[in-house]
């Protein structure tokens, strides 16, 4: 079923990509080719961030094609789908934010970044922000697909 607004999925979104926390994450590299990893997003509302090195091979793919498709499926009674365009947020606010995002929400979603890049201010130390395009929350049994799936696809 189609949802018209974010905010008729908003609650049950963040309940479960903040309970699952990990989700597999899918980039597309120069040869046109799929390749997966497990990230650890943070959401506020329908905006996703990324704490990752600057350098990375996602970082590479991003370059050439900037969308991503994430599956959080801990529970493969209630998947979420998200397919998103990424863009790097440099601006030292931003880049502020998210660290505070990361340090300061309970865990398991929040942990300590220093631990992996040292400082805020670290050159290797990246955000990128995810901006949604498809989300799809999906419940099993249902009576049919169409009642098992809720799918928001934001205005162009």
């Amino acid at each position: 079923m189609k949802v018209q607004h974010f905010a008729a999925i908003e609650t049950e979104f963040l309940e479960r990509v903040n309970r699952i926390v990990w989700c597999s994450v899918t980039t597309i590299d120069r040869q046109q080719r799929p390749r997966s990893r497990i990230l650890h997003p943070i959401w506020e509302g329908a905006t996703g961030w990324i704490a990752t090195g600057r350098n990375s091979l996602k970082a590479q793919h991003l370059a050439h094609n900037p969308h991503m498709a994430l599956a959080y499926v801990a529970d493969i009674t209630r998947p979420v789908y998200v397919d998103c365009t990424a863009a790097w947020a440099d601006d030292p606010a931003d880049k502020r934010h998210v660290w505070d995002l990361f340090l300061h929400a309970p865990p398991p979603m929040g942990y300590d970044p220093a631990a992996f890049f040292g400082s805020v201010d670290h050159a290797e130390f990246g955000v990128l922000r995810l901006t949604p395009w498809r989300i799809d929350l999906t419940t099993f049994p249902a009576p049919s697909m169409e009642e098992g799936t809720r799918v928001w696809t934001a205005p162009r």
